[in-house]
């Protein structure tokens, strides 16, 4: 055995994969607690014993979890302890000796799927007292019940990519009894790096130095992957993607696939490199019309078959010959993420997949477990019908903005290779890239996460996590939620945030932490920060089934309103007061847990509410120049400045954090896309191409200034964006006030007045001086009101010249039950319904302003009582979540009914044309928006009480929230704020 050199640690309790509780001055984590007692195994000092002959990745697990030990308790180790004994049961002679005499019992976990126990043992060996064993079924349970003890005294697998530290304990003790992680449900569990330039393509060769194969300067060496690979394992992931713009896993260090090997991880390829060979590969070698297969050089199976199969087989054997630990890629598509040239016949793919077959007969791998991944146009082969032989697992795969396309049919035999699942937390491509930040909201990434494992899918799981880092919390989720579904129910999402917060930060600042992270999340799912200048809209003239140009794309305009349902404000407050709260909790985070602070939670608040304060300021700068206000200059200031602040948060983390580590990490551009001028017909979706400095004319589109020219000129802006009449007044409205705008068009301040046309109406700041502009909001005294509808004038003078707007008032005379009908609309969140049948699951904080509700029985339907002040026509939006139809029917289907109708069915897929699995415009406008908006017409007969009730045909919708339009609804974003109820 290897006595260990136990190195002990420095991390507090903080870091645990179960509740830690106090008793008495004592902290318990899991099975681990600072206080002695009966049967509890001291850590400390005690050496660590592992089997030379064990697997690679055993003998050097052992090594962490001595430093880790170390960090924690600063021990020394000493040989007169009692020792952690850490072994494989059948590659360790030490554990198999305990074993045989009786000592401990591993018949639960012999010839699992890597699963551990973790022991106290009493005269385990001859000369041993006592001893703490963490015994493996397999290499990787043996590693992961390493690292088990690791995370649950204080280590965060984060530790290295968001320098989280450890809190110092003197002592550490095992409690008596039997503890065992578990088997995983998911088999096969990890991630995809990609779309990794420019932070890690930048950062890495930086950090560990350029890749050491001559000629192929990549960067990505066994030291980068080696820091991977531990974090994957202290995660309990076990298979990899690697990363492949522009790389080759294989060739830019040699050593990479060694080190996957010596760490014991699983390797994979992406869906577009088969048989274990990155298409960088082949595009380093087949270059110019020739490739050292004697073919052309075009990577198309029907021009250069020989070629290519040539190549296949060198992959294979290269795979053989190393005795690469691998899941094998099938299948074949075109160079650079993209289709086939070849076209995308059945026959094609069966003649491709057979021979793959053959070559991997051929090289004594047909047993390896093997995979075809049913990417973007990948999926159509499926869909006509063709099955890939019965071991190979199929993987089914999200639409990239993650949306499952497709789950297994039940009514199909199961398959030996089972199912599994690709999805994204980072994509490059239509509507817009998003690789900046962490963008996902949590609920909707459970939801898909259950639905799938629910349908059978637990064979393969990978995310595409993009460079890792800065994906840190949806990474880490999909991965505890492959290992055990069961253990995180939804109801208990909050809890797992919590503890994901504890793990870096302490048991006393987590809640504090997790509530903002989970706000954080919820905020950040309404809308990708690199969309924040693009509104999307439906020509309502037009037929979006079948003309594409239905759909309209402005990256010109904001999609939050500026004038109505104050809702650029409200979405800029609700990230302002985030930012303020992350601010404040960081002024009470200890000195040695800034960096980590900064990382994993201050800078993607704190600079995504830059981002939308410095929208708000742009476009109402634009705004504010075409009505020629003195104002709009100085907003062309606060967004300059605003982007200035940006620029700096960037320049902080790139240069100061962490003492510079992170030199040219924070990179990627966020503000400038669309600009078709500067970057190319690309612009609206691909990543703008910066140069890294502070330019203020990236933001775009442009800020305005104008000649203010001198003297004072009125202008009057309403509420609403009408020129003369505000939006109506009800006691019923959800917003109390509407408000009236006194600018200066001049540079002279000027004296204003505003009078009110009735005597129960009034105004603040009614009369003044207006230097630049002012806001005064209209109220009324519905005590003093007269019943019904009528229309107020507001005379507004100064600087010359009088001004007369309306307020249209309405004091309903009906007597209000249930959601009340003001400005035109009624809207109601979906989980505020009056009554329901049937059974739904309620999906907190999924929708974009509140929760949402999805049918857990066949027959299940929600009512909504409501009091409508007009009559005739109105139009019913469901806002449902932008599922796709993974189901084999025609669509994804609802019904709506008003007042006891006949329901009307809807399809809210094939209705949009948004099922289109190539990706249409429409798709890309429902996952862009985060939201799936269609319409029905219903009749009312006269105003009064009604119900409208929404019924469940498919089990797969997500309610988000229900607006019925009586004539008054204007654009945003969101939709109308929700109305009052009686």
């Amino acid at each position: 055995m290897k006595a260990a050199l136990a190195l002990v640690l420095v991390a507090p309790l903080l870091a645990i994969p179960s509740p830690a509780a106090a008793h008495g001055g004592e902290t318990v984590s899991g099975y681990i607690t600072t206080h002695p007692g009966p049967g509890r195994f001291p850590l400390a000092g005690a050496p660590v014993l592992v089997d030379d002959t064990d697997y690679p990745g055993v003998v050097r697990v052992a090594g962490d979890l001595r430093g880790d030990l170390k960090k924690v308790t600063g021990a020394a180790t000493s040989a007169r302890k009692d020792p952690i004994i850490l072994g494989t049961i059948g590659r360790s002679p030490t554990l198999d000796r305990i074993i045989a005499r009786g000592k401990l019992d591993v018949d639960s976990i012999r010839g699992k799927w890597e699963t551990t126990i973790e022991q106290v043992v009493d005269n385990p060996l001859p000369g041993v007292k006592r001893a703490f064993v963490i015994a493996g079924s397999d290499q990787r349970g043996t590693i992961y019940g390493a690292y088990d003890v690791s995370r649950t005294i204080g280590v965060s697998p984060w530790y290295f990519w968001d320098d989280v530290p450890v809190e110092h304990h003197d002592n550490l003790y095992v409690l008596p009894g039997r503890h065992t992680q578990g088997t995983p449900a998911v088999k096969y569990r990890g991630f995809f790096i990609n779309d990794e330039n420019p932070a890690t393509g930048t950062w890495a060769p930086e950090h560990f130095g350029p890749g050491k194969a001559p000629g192929f300067p990549g960067g990505l060496n066994a030291d980068y992957y080696a820091k991977v690979f531990e974090t994957m394992l202290r995660l309990k992931a076990n298979y990899l993607w690697p990363a492949v713009w522009g790389r080759a896993f294989a060739e830019d260090d040699p050593l990479n696939h060694a080190t996957a090997t010596r760490y014991g991880v699983v390797m994979g390829t992406s869906h577009e490199a088969p048989m274990m060979r990155g298409i960088e590969e082949w595009n380093r070698h087949a270059v110019n019309g020739t490739d050292p297969y004697g073919g052309n050089g075009v990577w198309s199976y029907r021009q250069n078959q020989a070629a290519i199969e040539a190549y296949w087989e060198d992959g294979a054997e290269r795979m053989r010959d190393q005795d690469i630990e691998g899941v094998i890629t099938l299948g074949m598509r075109g160079n650079g993420d993209v289709s086939l040239p070849d076209g995308d016949g059945i026959d094609l793919m069966s003649s491709i997949i057979d021979k793959q077959r053959q070559i991997l007969r051929d090289t004594g791998l047909i047993d390896r477990p093997q995979v075809q991944t049913l990417y973007k146009e990948v999926q159509r082969y499926w869909d006509k019908g063709y099955r890939p032989p019965d071991d190979v697992t199929v993987v089914f795969c999200d639409d990239n903005w993650g949306n499952m396309r497709k789950l297994p049919d039940p009514s199909l035999p199961p398959r030996s290779g089972g199912y599994g699942m690709y999805y994204h937390f980072d994509y490059v491509g239509d509507g817009r890239n998003y690789k900046w930040a962490d963008t996902a909201n949590l609920t909707n990434t459970w939801e898909q996460l259950h639905r799938a494992y629910a349908s059978g899918v637990d064979r393969l799981w990978v995310a595409n996590v993009g460079d890792l880092k800065n994906e840190e919390l949806p990474t880490q989720f999909f991965l505890d939620y492959a290992w055990n579904p069961s253990e995180w129910p939804v109801t208990k999402l909050g809890e797992w945030t919590r503890r994901y917060a504890a793990q870096s930060f302490g048991e006393r600042l987590a809640p504090a932490i997790a509530d903002i992270l989970d706000t954080y999340g919820h905020l950040q799912s309404r809308r990708k920060p690199e969309l924040l200048n693009r509104r999307i809209t439906v020509d309502p003239t037009k037929d979006i089934t079948t003309d594409s140009s239905a759909v309209v794309y402005d990256d010109q305009q904001t999609p939050f309103s500026l004038t109505d349902y104050a809702e650029m404000d409200r979405v800029t407050s609700s990230w302002l007061d985030l930012a303020a709260r992350a601010s404040r909790l960081r002024a009470k985070i200890p000195p040695a847990w800034q960096d980590a602070y900064y990382q994993l939670v201050y800078y993607q608040v704190k600079d995504t509410a830059i981002i939308y304060d410095l929208r708000r300021a742009e476009f109402t700068n634009i705004a504010y120049a075409a009505q020629g206000r003195a104002a709009t200059n100085a907003l062309a200031d606060r967004a300059e400045a605003l982007f200035a602040e940006d620029q700096a948060m960037s320049d902080y983390y790139n240069n100061t954090l962490a003492g510079g580590k992170w030199h040219n990490w924070q990179l990627q551009p966020k503000i400038g896309y669309g600009n078709v001028e500067r970057y190319g017909p690309n612009a609206p979706w691909q990543q703008p191409e910066l140069n890294n400095v502070a330019l203020p004319d990236e933001i775009f589109p442009y800020l305005k200034r104008i000649e203010v020219p001198a003297g004072s000129s009125m202008g009057v802006a309403l509420d609403g964006g009408s020129s003369s009449v505000l939006p109506e007044l009800s006691p019923w409205q959800s917003q109390s006030r509407q408000y009236i705008e006194v600018y200066n068009k001049g540079t002279t301040p000027f004296r204003y007045r505003i009078r009110s046309g009735a005597p129960w109406l009034s105004v603040t700041h009614a009369s003044g001086t207006v230097t630049d502009q002012i806001r005064s909001y209209v109220t009324v005294d519905w005590k003093r009101a007269p019943a019904g509808t009528r229309s107020v004038p507001i005379t507004i003078t100064g600087a010359g010249s009088t001004v007369t707007v309306q307020a249209p008032v309405t004091r309903p005379a009906l007597k209000p039950k249930g959601f009340l009908e003001a400005n035109g609309y009624v809207a109601m969140e979906a989980d505020h319904y009056g009554s329901s049948t049937g059974k739904w699951q309620l999906l907190p904080g999924i929708g974009k302003t509140g929760n949402g509700l999805t049918p857990l029985s066949a027959s299940a339907s929600l009512s909504y009582p409501m009091t409508l002040t007009s009559a005739g026509p109105v139009q019913v939006t469901a806002y449902l979540s932008p599922r796709n139809n993974v189901r084999p029917t025609e669509g994804l289907q609802y019904a709506v009914s008003i007042d006891g109708a006949t329901p009307q069915v809807v399809n809210a897929t094939t209705a949009t044309g948004a099922n289109d699995t190539t990706m249409n415009r429409q798709w890309a406008r429902n996952t862009s928006d985060n939201i799936n908006r269609t319409t029905t017409t219903h009749q009312i007969a006269a105003p009064g009480q009604h119900t409208l009730t929404f019924w469940t045909v498919d089990p797969t919708v997500i309610v988000q929230r229900l607006v019925v339009d009586t004539g008054g609804v204007k654009y945003s974003y969101l939709g109308p704020p929700e109305s009052r109820r009686a």
